[in-house]
């Protein structure tokens, strides 16, 4: 038995002492990752994390794994010693580095965020409810300014502002957008579809909305649904109404593969929030705008699981409206189908654990 071997079977981790302290360091640095992730969403933080905790585990529970390594490699004792020392700290400051690192992503985006907020311009003095209607666009331009055109200026005493948030786009989106009457903003670094609804819901609780409606620049949700849409809220039924194509007409001609992961995620949805709705990543939706302020919201590519479990856990009242989601005319969509399930997973995961 080599000098390494004795080390990891005799020489002390195989030790009680040894093997909980390695046991409780891979359980910290798992706790940690998990909650980086519950507050940043930092995929790569978590990731490290738990290859991390994996490894060290293995190591505190089956060192003879090491042992066999270090026979392999004739590495003796001292240097082990040493790589272990090392390895440590160099963990330690890669976890500190992947925090920063995320820290100041987020940092940044916030400050995306709050710049874009402020070139909206004052809203008009109007006597009448408010509905306000976020629209965000990413290379949107050939469709987005007939989506405005459609809306209606007023719908049931509501007075309608539409409100088109380009989200880093480089076809002239925000261009397309300014030819209509919509209050047009532009990321100047892509936030992704969440990024660009916080940064609607941010301008529409400024202008006081009283109903914020959010829609698809690609044309699939028809706007003379949109008194559907409000009116459980203008009645005072409910607070949070989600459109849902299964209770009404899908003509978005999804295949079957994406067909089933909605109805699956959905499944999972209602399973951890005790919710009862059939159509989880419809992006028509209906909040009442005084209850905007009390949804934590921090994903930016996949929002519509977090808006959904954050209304539920903040007892807001939700019901679903039966609307008809049509085919894009133009352009495709940009949701890869194994990133979108991987990403709709996580963000489930994650608005339910915190």
């Amino acid at each position: 038995m080599t000098a390494a071997a004795t080390v990891l079977q005799t020489g002390g981790l195989n030790s009680p002492q040894l093997t909980a302290i390695l046991v409780g360091v891979a359980a910290l640095t798992l706790l940690w990752g998990l909650e980086r992730y519950r507050t940043t969403f930092s995929r790569t933080e978590l990731g490290v994390a738990l290859v991390l905790a994996a490894g060290i585990t293995v190591l505190a529970v089956a060192p003879d794994v090491f042992a066999a390594v270090g026979d392999l490699l004739s590495i003796d004792q001292r240097p082990l010693a040493v790589a272990l020392v090392a390895n440590v700290t160099l963990t330690a400051l890669v976890l500190l580095l992947f925090a920063k690192t995320r820290d100041n992503q987020l940092t940044i985006a916030e400050l995306t965020r709050s710049l874009t907020v402020e070139q909206a311009p004052e809203g008009e003095d109007i006597d009448d409810p408010s509905l306000f209607v976020i629209i965000p666009a990413y290379n949107e331009a050939m469709q987005v300014a007939d989506v405005v055109a459609e809306l209606p200026e007023t719908i049931d005493s509501y007075h309608v502002t539409p409100v088109v948030v380009s989200d880093g786009s480089t076809d002239g989106t925000a261009r397309a957008a300014a030819e209509t009457r919509a209050i047009v903003v532009e990321h100047p670094i892509n936030q992704g579809q969440g990024g660009a609804l916080q940064t609607g819901f941010d301008i529409a609780s400024e202008h006081g909305a009283d109903i914020v409606v959010t829609m698809d620049a690609d044309g699939q949700h028809p706007a003379e649904q949109l008194g559907d849409m409000i009116a459980p809220i203008a009645d005072d039924e409910a607070d949070y109404v989600v459109g849902s194509r299964y209770i009404g007409t899908d003509r978005s001609g999804n295949g079957l593969t994406r067909q089933s992961g909605i109805r699956v995620f959905t499944a999972l949805i209602n399973l951890v929030a005790k919710m009862d709705i059939t159509d989880c990543t419809n992006g028509y939706r209906a909040i009442r705008g005084s209850s905007l302020r009390q949804l934590t919201l921090t994903e930016e590519r996949f929002s519509a699981p977090e808006l959904l479990i954050e209304a539920r856990k903040k007892g807001l009242r939700i019901t679903e409206v039966p609307v008809t989601i049509e085919q894009r005319e133009t352009g495709e969509t940009k949701k890869p189908q194994l990133g979108y399930a991987i990403g709709l997973a996580r963000t489930i995961f994650v608005t339910w654990l915190r």
